[in-house]
């Protein structure tokens, strides 16, 4: 795995929403689904908004790489599991509050707390 970049840090972790693709069987992408997009440190992060069942969420999982698009970048990525460390997620709550608490309680509900633990994905820079 690469590095991101502090640009790609910051235009990514900073656009609204990303596009996300994963790949087929074939190493061809799927369609982009829209979706929100976290920055913790030197990380970005992705959670499913409406469970481990969303379709995309499944398929990324399944297939463990895929392609995001924000900010002006398209980056082919590998999606990892960050792990259940508690200040992790606590920081990722609190990322997804800053970031999107103006859009109401219930849109925000479905991505913070310990019920999304298990629907969070760690984007991590794919080797050329």
């Amino acid at each position: 795995m690469t590095a991101w970049t502090d640009d790609e840090l910051d235009l990514i972790g900073n656009a609204e929403e990303i596009g996300i693709s994963s790949r087929r069987r074939d190493g061809s992408l799927r369609p982009y689904v829209t979706i929100w997009v976290v920055r913790v440190g030197d990380d970005l992060y992705v959670r499913s908004a409406y469970g481990p069942d969303n379709p995309w969420f499944v398929r990324a999982r399944a297939s463990g790489s895929g392609r995001i698009r924000a900010g002006g970048i398209e980056r082919d990525v590998e999606f990892a599991d960050p792990g259940a460390d508690a200040d992790v997620h606590a920081s990722l709550d609190a990322a997804y509050h800053a970031k999107y608490d103006r859009h109401g309680p219930k849109i925000v509900g479905t991505v913070v707390g310990p019920d999304v633990v298990a629907t969070t994905l760690r984007l991590e820079p794919a080797t050329a």
